[in-house]
């Protein structure tokens, strides 16, 4: 069986974890797997935005303990973590294109990482988010720990690390930890809809306000405005911003429009 599944809807790249009989979990080879697939999606310049989903109702179950029960080896870090291949993969690169995370039924300890890596996270009414390898010792190491603090604060974060309790749709969505929530069954479907939104914006733009958004982490205010401005007019300076006012003058996206077809 193939361990990952990859398929193009036009700009957008879906990426499937194909490992439903363990429920999606990564061990060591779909790791390094996940890794070169999204690192090929980054160098692509024809896709615009990663979906990262799992086959059968399962988005990650984590890492795969089974594997390292039957004598596989845990997933690689390079160079005691300052490399960028992480344990479940992709979760130390730093990609220049953002991806969306489908997730129907559990995204949980290493899964819930892989989630927490993508920029959004699209959830089904029914999924569960959770630290569920709280219960057998196993440390994050794939980010979860300054992620999740970033995302929905230090306190609610605390409250997930430590209890490993899980994390229904409508909670995930309260905290900031989704930000949509769908019928069941439809996560991917959303999640490719909202990758299409996103491909049909001028790219360098969208693409350089998302990198300034990152780099702002460490960074005081004034390093971060710097930071933003000297980002802001590389853009400017790409001739993007010209196209768009041009394209704004002529009459394209007044009253608060996004789509060309309702200037029509």
């Amino acid at each position: 069986m193939v361990n990952i599944l990859v398929e193009n809807q036009g700009p957008v790249r879906i990426i499937t974890i194909n490992r439903p009989s363990r429920r999606n979990a990564v061990d060591r080879e779909t790791g390094d797997e996940l890794y070169d697939v999204f690192r090929s999606f980054d160098s692509d310049p024809t896709t615009s935005v990663a979906v990262l989903t799992g086959a059968d109702d399962a988005f990650c179950a984590g890492f795969d303990l089974k594997s390292i029960a039957e004598g596989g080896t845990i997933g690689r870090v390079e160079n005691g973590g300052e490399g960028d291949l992480g344990p479940m993969g992709p979760t130390r690169l730093q990609l220049s294109k953002p991806v969306i995370a489908a997730i129907e039924g559990h995204a949980v300890a290493g899964g819930m990482e892989l989630a927490l890596w993508c920029d959004l996270r699209v959830m089904a009414e029914d999924a569960i988010f959770g630290i569920y390898c709280r219960r057998f010792g196993v440390p994050l190491v794939d980010g979860g720990t300054f992620r999740l603090a970033r995302l929905i604060g230090q306190s609610r974060a605390m409250d997930l690390i430590l209890t490993g309790r899980p994390v229904n749709a409508t909670e995930s969505e309260a905290i900031g930890l989704a930000n949509r929530v769908v019928a069941s069954g439809e996560a991917l479907a959303a999640s490719v809809q909202l990758a299409q939104e996103l491909s049909r914006f001028p790219q360098t733009c969208m693409r350089n306000d998302r990198l300034s958004m990152l780099q702002q982490w460490g960074l005081n205010h004034d390093q971060a405005l710097r930071n933003e401005t000297r980002i802001g007019f590389e853009t400017i300076n790409s001739g993007e911003t010209f196209d768009g006012a041009s394209r704004f003058a002529g009459g394209v996206g007044r009253h608060g429009r996004f789509s060309d077809d309702e200037d029509r």
